[in-house]
């Protein structure tokens, strides 16, 4: 079978893979190749969802691949920091990545995210850390861009709309491996069994491609390192309960460590006046969180996700991280839902308790349950701590009514070693994004890729 040559090929079209893309397009001249293995943007629907009322667990899933990448779903929240979201402290120094955080967005902007930017008053994010002090929590500050999920998806079909007719896309297109030869990498080979042939190749393939690029990094032996495994719920209480705190900084990063065994705790993507949403990842049904610019519920929701780093002979913590899930897959058939009163009094929560609770489910589809039956114990502790912290910070959230949903997990667990232009050991081939172990947010992703793609564009010019 005929090779098919390019000067880089792109592997996944989430925002790493995008970025890059228009780096490469408007650094050099390059021949660029963009596959990923889900479905174009303007076929990107969970029909079973909307049809059966429950994730039928497709694979692919439609909200986690396809162009735009499981961001092209998100709440896009652009967080305008280096203090969370991603390692790219470990490979370039502060003022560079600064100076690229400010680029992205700039990009971001140019294609039609909103002007407006949450947590400028800086008298109130002040007053917002003393609190949060006083709760012992460590409230991380940052200026967060906030798209919506609708303008999102729309910002997103304005940079394809760029990209079209200036490079190669393959949509449901699946790479079985990378294609390598004395240390140097060759191209991509695909499912089908067709080589495609580049002097460089980026691997991008998102949170839902991290466990194909750890198979990948084995076969090639190419070092990495465990990241944290984050697993936790989903939380969900009236909005009115975090309007102080979400008006202001609109996602509040949040920090505590437990007091029994000392593990660390966090808050992740708060979706203010949002809904709970399930997503597939290879077969397994998670559960993340969404907020739309223009349609609102009257619930806040926003994960609680506790961190742990394992030591040998642990190498597998995504394996880890889908056997979590798996349980309440097993249980419920998907996402499992519980109030924190019956969670707190042993008992798992029942259609009847919940429907008299004065949060009402937005993910209708979750299954009642007991989380207890899911998540470790030293877990369970760790988000019983948070909620009774988070309390003296946002009164009510504590409360029995609240709902939480599980299993939350991110798939990032394992990072490959990489030098400061994010290249691995084989020459030529870089590792951007989520599934990279590299970062764990849009702004951060988008650098990566932005990163990697420059240094390409450079040799190009000088080759």
């Amino acid at each position: 079978m005929a090779t098919k040559i390019y000067d880089a090929i792109i592997v996944g079209a989430g925002p790493a893979g995008i970025f890059a893309a228009l780096e490469l397009i408007s650094k050099s001249r390059a021949r660029v190749l963009i596959i990923d293995k889900g479905e174009p943007l303007e076929k990107r629907h969970c029909r079973t969802q909307r049809e059966y009322g429950r994730c039928l667990r497709c694979n692919p899933c439609a909200i986690t691949c396809g162009w735009g990448g499981a961001g092209a779903f998100s709440d896009g929240k652009l967080t305008l920091t280096s203090a969370f979201g991603g390692y790219l402290n470990e490979y370039i120094d502060q003022d560079s990545i600064e100076k690229m955080i400010e680029e992205v967005d700039q990009i971001y902007l140019s294609y039609g995210a909103s002007e407006i930017v949450y947590g400028t008053d800086q008298e109130a994010v002040k007053d917002m850390e003393r609190s949060a002090a006083a709760a012992g929590l460590n409230l991380v500050p940052a200026k967060i861009r906030h798209l919506g999920t609708e303008n999102c998806y729309r910002v997103i079909e304005k940079m394809y709309n760029a990209l079209s007719d200036k490079v190669d896309i393959l949509m449901n297109t699946i790479v079985a491996e990378l294609v390598t030869e004395d240390g140097m990498v060759k191209g991509v080979k695909l499912k089908s069994g067709e080589i495609y042939s580049a002097d460089y190749v980026i691997c991008a393939p998102g949170r839902v491609g991290a466990e194909w690029m750890y198979s990948e990094s084995k076969r090639l032996g190419l070092k990495g390192i465990n990241n944290p495994v984050d697993i936790g719920v989903r939380v969900e209480v009236p909005a009115v309960i975090m309007e102080k705190l979400t008006s202001q900084a609109y996602e509040s990063k949040l920090i505590y460590f437990t007091k029994h065994f000392d593990d660390r705790i966090r808050t992740f993507c708060m979706n203010p006046y949002g809904v709970v949403v399930t997503e597939g990842n290879e077969g397994l049904v998670t559960v993340n969180g969404h907020s739309y610019a223009e349609t609102k519920t009257v619930n806040t929701n926003f994960a609680l996700l506790v961190s742990k780093s394992f030591t040998e002979p642990f190498t597998e913590p995504i394996r880890y991280g889908r056997y979590i899930a798996s349980l309440a897959n097993m249980l419920g058939d998907g996402v499992i839902v519980q109030r924190l009163g019956d969670l707190l009094m042993g008992r798992r929560s029942t259609t009847e308790r919940i429907r008299r609770g004065l949060v009402q489910p937005t993910l209708t589809e979750a299954t009642p349950g007991d989380l207890s039956l899911v998540l470790p114990y030293r877990y369970l502790l760790a988000i019983i701590e948070m909620l009774e912290a988070l309390d003296k910070l946002a009164p009510g959230v504590n409360s029995r009514h609240t709902l939480l949903y599980g299993i939350e997990v991110k798939f990032y667990s394992y990072r490959l070693c990489l030098s400061s232009k994010l290249e691995t050991d084989i020459n030529n081939l870089f590792a951007v994004g989520d599934g990279a172990g590299v970062t764990r947010g849009l702004i951060q992703a988008s650098s990566t890729g932005l990163l990697a793609a420059r240094e390409i564009a450079n040799r190009l010019q000088n080759n």
